[in-house]
């Protein structure tokens, strides 16, 4: 059995991230756990840091920031393109 990838997506609440949210949970499949994680706490700010995240919505799959998500722009192609949806 393979391990899930692992999708987190930062939001904060706004609308744009909120649709973020409904394009990820869309694109997901049974290979991806997806967690949504609010800025505006303290730790998910600096695990967002850690990431160099500058601008929300953003994604990380497996540890790593998405490509899609340097300038800030969520794209479903993009996102597919990093592995969300397809099975491992």
């Amino acid at each position: 059995m393979n391990a899930l990838r692992k999708v987190e997506v930062f939001t904060a609440g706004c609308p744009a991230c909120e649709e973020a949210v409904e394009l990820v949970k869309g694109l997901a499949c049974s290979s991806c756990d997806v967690e949504v994680l609010d800025m505006r706490q303290k730790a998910v700010a600096q695990r967002a840091k850690d990431y160099g995240i500058s601008h929300i919505p953003a994604v990380a799959i497996d540890g790593r920031l998405a490509d899609c998500c340097q300038g800030g722009k969520l794209a479903a192609a993009a996102l597919q393109a990093a592995g969300i949806g397809h099975s491992r």
